[in-house]
């Protein structure tokens, strides 16, 4: 065919966009996952599973075998794979815990998985504001420079603080590799055509596999129920009850490169007009909030994202009603309570610092990356935690937690607190509160192959560090105060989490201790003035403890309802 395809209109919009999931998410620190000539080790790998299966879908062991990796990578692929699948009716995706290899992943989105391995990030930027963040962030820490070998590394943790590429600069990003490596991809799913002709050329695409090009691209601004086939002028109008017509690879590259360049001349545009002072009410590249400021400090994103960045010594709150869309980005906050109380499907922290972060129910994936001193509070599906220092986590999770990077005095607890919508959001997004791996995490590389920073030989076979289990005699529980809940019928008065034998009978010892301690004041026959000095103690004491501990944080939001 040689007429001329137009960019797809047919979603209601002109714009392609990737999947922001697996290259957020969906990039893992193996060595072996990433090949030199990923077009022909892929083909050949593709040719060999499809063999070793009689529905296209194989399991863990399949996977270890054929990529020589253990079986808990193994594992782990297949938990990565359902976590950023494009598809909520993928039968991995429906598994529940421990069911992965019963269920088995779809070949053809295996290999689409394994090719982006091959991505690298984009470099994380410096405020523009430099000047100004430096009065608010810490100073480089006393890790910095602690392996002389990671020098490299030291380029995130510089005293010019770094922050996350813009949205638009990383979609660009996405989209310039995608368009690089289309012909690739395309040929990962391609069958061979009936007619003649010799490589590409012969080679056509079914609407079946054209809709794996679903995990990595979509139309519009929704990514569920993200239906590619619908958006092309191939298959829009196929007849349900007739199988479509294969089509040659080269008509849907052509396609698809030709939305690629509009999208990314449209980004151009965007930018340019924002550089020129007309920035747009969607644009996200959103800068630092002013700490005295206590009006916008969070946005939502057309791409089904909510932003809050820059909260500054203080608390904020985001509750299910206020979050438009299922992806929560928490960015650059510090000495702060920051309490997002709704079911989502992804949430990344990044470049916190001395902060106390309460996610509600998180059903696909949570990152948290580069952050220093800061405590988290999440019930999800998964975790990934890269690059932080002197952090706690406190984890209500299905899958064990992943460290990569270079990670310092980190610690892990079991979770420690509830909301009254916090069980209605973790099933309307799936975690099971019956299952929690708090403690089981799965250390990989130091060094993450997917950054575009180079590394020292032979650094990247180092083990990142992983956590410690929090003395049960450390472990207390983060009290949501009432009036942040929001209005429902909710009825989650306790951890939905069963609390681990030891942390169960240190919370009962310290609460019998207290109460021994209130019916010792109770009945002690004092004077006036020594009760006025054993209040001042208590006073003392307990001002002590919030500080030493960090729940200072949670008396902020006191703080600005005073305001």
């Amino acid at each position: 065919m040689t007429d001329t395809i137009e960019p797809s209109t047919s979603c209601g919009s002109t714009m392609i966009h990737p999947r922001r999931e697996p290259f957020e998410h969906g990039l893992l620190p193996i060595p072996k996952l990433i090949f030199s000539d990923p077009t022909q080790s892929l083909i050949s790998l593709k040719q060999k599973l499809l063999e070793s299966s009689s529905n296209h879908r194989v399991d863990s062991s399949t996977i270890s075998d054929s990529l020589q990796i253990s079986s808990d990578h193994a594992n782990l692929l297949l938990d990565t794979l359902a976590s950023v699948h494009h598809s909520d009716s993928e039968p991995l995706v429906r598994a529940e815990p421990g069911q992965n290899d019963a269920v088995g992943a779809d070949v053809h989105d295996l290999v689409l998985l394994l090719y982006i391995q091959s991505y690298k990030r984009l470099l994380p930027r410096s405020h523009k504001d430099s000047a100004s963040v430096a009065d608010v962030w810490p100073s480089t820490s006393a890790f910095d420079g602690y392996f002389s070998a990671l020098s490299p590394l030291q380029l995130m943790r510089s005293n010019s603080r770094r922050f996350m590429p813009s949205q638009a600069d990383e979609e660009a990003h996405q989209l310039s590799y995608l368009q690089k490596h289309l012909a690739n991809i395309l040929s990962l799913l391609a069958e061979p055509g009936e007619g003649e002709g010799e490589g590409e050329e012969s080679q056509v695409l079914t609407m079946d596999r054209f809709e794996h090009l679903g995990f990595l691209v979509q139309f519009g601004d929704k990514a569920e129920g993200n239906c590619l086939s619908q958006s092309s002028p191939f298959f829009a109008n196929s007849d349900p009850d007739m199988p479509a017509v294969p089509v040659p690879v080269t008509q849907v590259r052509d396609w698809l490169m030709q939305n690629i360049t509009s999208a990314l001349e449209n980004i151009s545009e965007r930018t340019s007009a924002k550089e020129n002072g007309s920035a747009s009410a969607t644009d996200q590249d959103v800068a630092m909030i002013d700490a005295c400021t206590v009006s916008v400090k969070s946005s939502a994103s057309t791409r089904d994202s909510c932003f809050i960045e820059g909260i500054s010594k203080s608390s904020y709150v985001k509750q299910a009603s206020d979050i438009k869309g299922s992806t929560v980005k928490v960015l650059n906050c510090q000495e702060s309570t920051i309490y997002v109380l709704a079911p989502l499907r992804y949430a990344i922290v990044y470049g916190c610092s001395d902060a106390t972060i309460v996610l509600g129910a998180v059903g696909k994936a949570v990152r948290i990356e580069h952050c220093e001193r800061v405590h988290v509070i999440v019930a999800a599906k998964r975790i990934c935690i890269a690059n932080c220092r002197e952090c706690v986590f406190f984890l209500g999770v299905n899958q064990q937690p992943l460290m990569i990077g270079d990670n310092h005095k980190l610690q892990v607890a079991p979770y420690n607190t509830c909301y009254p919508q916090l069980e209605k959001h973790m099933s309307e997004v799936g975690i099971l509160p019956t299952v929690n791996r708090w403690d089981e995490a799965l250390a990989l590389s130091m060094l993450d192959p997917h950054d575009s920073l180079s590394h020292p030989a032979g650094v990247s076979d180092v083990q990142a560090e992983s956590a410690t289990r929090m003395d049960p005699d450390q472990f207390t529980n983060f009290v949501i105060p009432n009036w942040l809940a929001e209005e429902s019928t909710g009825s989650t008065n306790d951890n939905p989490f069963a609390l681990p034998d030891a942390y169960a009978a240190s919370q009962h010892k310290n609460q019998n201790n207290l109460g021994d301690i209130r019916k010792l004041i109770q009945e002690a026959s004092l004077e006036e003035s020594r009760k006025r000095e054993l209040s001042s103690v208590l006073h003392v004491c307990f001002k002590d403890w919030l500080y030493a501990s960090g729940n200072i944080r949670q008396l902020y939001f006191l703080q600005a309802e005073d305001i």
